[in-house]
């Protein structure tokens, strides 16, 4: 093996999945760089969430081979899920309980010393200090999500799933949580992000792969993706292609 390449945080191979006559994946291939935010990128049904149910042992694929933080999903699945978090996997947030009771409880049920500096710590981190002791029920939408992100983050796995973190979100909601992505991979976390919110993709991932019909039919960074389109000239003046054009020439327009 090249010295010089280090191992992808998460590589897959080839993987399917058929539920009964359904098809969702035919052959996804992928690998997401250590300490990068990686997003799959495609409409509902695509098939997103089905890969990180892979990824994350909750469900076999039917074909095809995948690995996380080194170690294969079928044979080796007890370490995959010390190696990663899943937002909404403890359907976290305990309405009851304050925001800083909520990581307390997570930190002693994974018997972490000193819980309650565990909590502080995530608190400051994503900005719910001054909310910690409030009952999380009285929380909006994004102080919600940013408390579900962080309770996952307990015991700091090296790879971390956001399965459509932002949707149903209003759009102040969302640059919220966007902002604690940021901070997760700058710790040099590994992200792998689904979405259906193209701009979403746009602001947060090194790389993004759409996924189209059970296959990933382009993966790259964003200027790679904005090169498979020519710039179009709009009264002398070259507008660059945005991602949302990408996706739709190369999904046949359907959003």
């Amino acid at each position: 093996m090249n010295t010089h390449v280090p191992e992808p945080a998460i590589h897959v191979q080839g993987l399917e999945k058929s539920f009964k006559e359904l098809r969702v994946l035919r052959g996804v291939d992928l690998d997401v760089a250590k300490g990068s935010i990686f997003a799959l990128l495609g409409s509902n049904g695509a098939g997103k969430t089905t890969v990180v149910k892979i990824l994350s042992t909750l469900l076999k694929a039917d074909a095809g081979t995948a690995t996380v933080n080194g170690f294969d999903v079928v044979t080796q699945a007890g370490d995959v899920r010390e190696s990663i978090s899943l937002t909404g996997q403890f359907a976290a947030v305990d309405e009851i309980l304050s925001g800083r009771e909520n990581l307390v409880l997570v930190a002693k049920l994974r018997h972490l010393k000193d819980p309650r500096a565990i909590a502080d710590d995530l608190l400051r981190r994503f900005s719910l200090t001054d909310a910690g002791g409030r009952r999380a029920g009285t929380y909006s939408g994004g102080m919600r999500r940013r408390l579900d992100i962080a309770m996952s983050l307990i015991g700091s796995p090296p790879v971390i799933f956001l399965d459509e973190p932002t949707t149903g979100l209003d759009p102040e909601a969302r640059i919220e949580v966007w902002q604690a992505v940021k901070a997760l991979a700058a710790g040099g976390t590994t992200v792998l992000l689904t979405t259906q919110y193209l701009n979403e993709a746009e602001q947060l991932a090194d790389r993004i792969a759409i996924l189209h019909e059970g296959r990933i039919i382009v993966n790259g960074t964003l200027e790679e993706l904005k090169k498979l389109l020519p710039p179009a000239k709009v009264e002398y003046v070259e507008k660059q292609p945005s991602l949302e054009d990408v996706f739709l020439t190369l999904t046949g327009g359907q959003r």
